[in-house]
């Protein structure tokens, strides 16, 4: 019984027989049905990617956005319900802004992931509360370099040189430990992540979707900034050809 949930899965506060929260589980299959979000930690940066899937075709391009910045030096890409990514992204900003107005300088991004990842898991605590049905990928640049976090449903953390949710984490896995991260900039990884993305795109089953990219390194003064049209046109661009290649092969 114990198995599939049945009797265990009323409240996330309720353990099975085996040792499963199954409320968690749940959540984190939110997250696997979402849009894949790719990032990757370069040399001098973080870029991160998002298959933001459109919902309809009445959407303003560029709305309901799944990439934000959460403080100058530090962005987040979520995956999951969107509307539970915003209030993450809320209480990131909080965190943020309450580090730098105590300490008088930008929040270290172990840090912010770390009070991050202990909001998510404080939602996993009390019977009146769900899981948040998201997960977050946290990036960013401080004294110790570049950083990457990703924040799974039940609070876990953990640092990383590329991470992937979504639909497609295996398969983009598997791509991203192809890649040379040591030794590729972050103009070559919006141009990798671009591929990866557009490579697991299904087009017969998936809907159309839009690509968000963004990036902090030092060519945007470690800023978490959208990466600029000209390099997003020239990463689509390149991804396209690659999947063209690809099927005449």
């Amino acid at each position: 019984m114990s198995s599939i949930g049945t009797g265990y899965d009323l409240s996330v506060t309720t353990f099975s027989p085996d040792g499963r929260v199954f409320q968690i589980e749940y959540a984190a299959k939110a997250v696997d049905n979402s849009g894949t979000v790719v990032a990757i930690r370069c040399k001098d940066g973080v870029v991160m990617g998002v298959e933001k899937l459109i919902v309809s075709k009445m959407m303003l391009p560029g709305s309901n956005r799944r990439i934000h910045s959460v403080h100058r030096h530090a962005g987040m890409a979520i995956a999951g319900l969107a509307a539970d990514g915003r209030q993450i992204v809320a209480r990131a900003k909080g965190e943020a802004t309450s580090y730098e107005s105590t300490y008088s300088e930008p929040i270290p991004v172990k840090e912010l992931a770390e009070r991050v990842a202990s909001y998510v898991h404080l939602c996993t605590l009390y019977w009146w509360l769900r899981p948040f049905g998201c997960g977050v990928i946290v990036g960013g640049c401080d004294r110790e370099g570049p950083q990457l976090y990703m924040i799974e449903p039940s609070g876990i953390s953990y640092r990383y040189f590329g991470a992937a949710i979504g639909k497609g984490k295996q398969a983009a896995k598997t791509e991203i430990e192809k890649l040379k991260l040591s030794e590729m900039s972050c103009r070559e990884g919006i141009i990798e992540v671009a591929k990866i993305i557009y490579k697991l795109h299904d087009e017969a089953k998936d809907k159309a979707f839009e690509l968000e990219l963004s990036w902090v390194c030092d060519e945007s003064n470690r800023q978490h900034q959208k990466v600029p049209d000209e390099l997003l046109e020239e990463a689509k661009n390149a991804a396209t050809a690659a999947l063209e290649e690809m099927d005449a092969d």
